[in-house]
């Protein structure tokens, strides 16, 4: 497959998908370039915006000046998460929560994770220490530990069922077939629970996981929440499914499995790039380019011994000094200086030190992100991802 569009979008990421999202609802013609799946399928499915505070918008101001969110501004980042929402919503997969409210779920190790918008199914995980809740595991299920969890709160109990599988996504599916559910929840209805929140791993469905979350609340008469389990993560997969549902919905085109072999350049401008395959290369043209390809994790950078390079249109990379100042001595301390690292914009979201006009950059490969530091990965890959599809529609 190949094709001329207005817009092509290299990554299929949070900040990718966005801006391709962006695009075509401005009635841009946009395809969006990915190598495989990408690294919010692992995440926990909530949007971080940026912790350290209860109101993550107001936070943005005591940021370093050359972090990117001042690049967006308030306003641009509220609309944009609003619009996130509406789209998750439109598919089926409503999220909760208020740009200006950071909110905590619990985690797999029973700990609390401070975020800000999360799907519904997490909607009740904020809860008192002292309130009771019942957690409920699955027999052999990998790396979910409910007495990790009620070692933690003194008001807490849990139990297991047998769904007949040990995988996050094997039960999911379970949870699609009807049958299923009814013997779960008559399950549910047999144990003799105390009043409180039961809280049950991230495996209620794929896609109508709201749906089963809400019969099962009904059915119980409680306040029912998943809580995200490691790496598979449904909660991700879902994530990523509504994006790429959209996006389909819209006419954008997908290039997947498909990494960079080539790339045509005409004086200022890139005019296509040639996608590698195991059959046929497939050529990609566009009047304008956004690349949102993620940092390291992702690809978009790679590190060698003393230097890093970006990988798609080797763009400079602005580095925070030499090798033996990009770690901290503790490693699991927040603020690496590596995580500096990345692209320099200007406002336009424009790469500086190259005469590219055509070229845009988003997402967690503009420099000065600290995503780990801030805690901001998705909420500022929404961001951007919308602001330099903003920019890039005006030339496409």
């Amino acid at each position: 497959m190949s094709g001329t569009y207005d817009v092509v979008i290299i990554g299929g990421g949070m900040s990718g998908m966005m801006a391709a999202i962006a695009l075509v609802d401005m009635g841009r013609k946009v395809a969006v370039v990915s190598r495989g799946d990408p690294v919010c399928c692992l995440s926990t499915g909530c949007i971080d915006v940026l912790a350290g505070g209860n109101d993550p918008l107001e936070g943005i101001g005591s940021l370093p000046d050359n972090h990117p969110y001042h690049l967006v501004g308030e306003d641009t980042v509220k609309r944009s998460l609003e619009m996130f929402r509406d789209i998750m919503s439109e598919g089926g997969l409503p999220y909760v929560g208020d740009a200006r409210v950071n909110r905590r779920i619990l985690t797999p190790l029973g700990r609390h994770k401070v975020t800000c918008l999360v799907p519904g199914t997490m909607e009740f995980a904020d809860f008192h220490s002292d309130e009771y809740i019942h957690v409920i595991s699955f027999k052999k299920m990998k790396d979910f530990y409910p007495d990790y969890i009620t070692s933690r709160y003194k008001n807490a109990g849990y139990s297991i069922f047998d769904a007949g599988i040990a995988t996050t996504a094997g039960i999911a599916e379970r949870f699609e077939n009807r049958k299923f559910l009814e013997g779960f929840i008559s399950w549910l209805k047999g144990l003799d629970i105390p009043e409180g929140r039961i809280a049950i791993p991230a495996v209620l469905g794929m896609r109508f996981a709201g749906d089963v979350c809400d019969e099962i609340s009904a059915e119980l008469g409680r306040n029912v929440f998943e809580i995200p389990t490691l790496p598979p993560s449904m909660p991700g997969l879902r994530l990523f499914g509504g994006l790429k549902k959209a996006l389909l919905k819209r006419g954008g085109d997908l290039y997947w499995g498909r990494e960079i072999y080539s790339v045509e350049k005409l004086s200022n401008q890139i005019e296509a790039v040639t996608l590698a395959g195991a059959g046929r290369s497939a050529r990609v043209q566009g009047n304008a380019f956004i690349l949102a390809t993620g940092s390291f994790v992702s690809g978009g950078l790679h590190a060698s011994m003393d230097t890093v390079r970006e990988t798609a249109f080797d763009l400079p990379v602005y580095l925070p000094g030499k090798r033996e100042s990009w770690f901290n001595n503790n490693f699991f301390a927040p603020g690496h200086a590596i995580e500096k690292s990345g692209i320099c914009v200007d406002q336009s979201f424009r790469p500086v030190d190259t005469e590219t006009e055509n070229l845009f950059v988003c997402g967690s490969i503009l420099a000065f992100s600290e995503i780990m530091k801030y805690r901001c990965g998705h909420g500022m890959a929404i961001a951007t991802g919308v602001a330099a599809a903003n920019m890039c529609g005006r030339l496409a």
